[in-house]
């Protein structure tokens, strides 16, 4: 079974580049405090990446 992480918005991207924006839409966060289980891929770990200072990232429970 692949490696999931729950990834939480923290902060807003109001004010942000265009493209951090667009990178948080991406990940699927839409609000504060919207939080998304996601597979574990070098794609999404390079989305974190850029916008590490807008997000949080934990590993998800098996439950989810």
């Amino acid at each position: 079974m692949a490696l999931k992480l729950k990834v939480t918005l923290v902060r807003s991207p109001i004010h942000r580049e265009e493209s951090q924006k667009a990178t948080v839409r991406g990940l699927g966060l839409r609000h504060l405090h919207h939080a998304r289980v996601l597979e574990d891929t070098p794609a999404i770990r390079g989305m974190i990446t850029k916008v590490q200072h807008l997000v949080t990232v934990e590993p998800a429970d098996d439950a989810q």
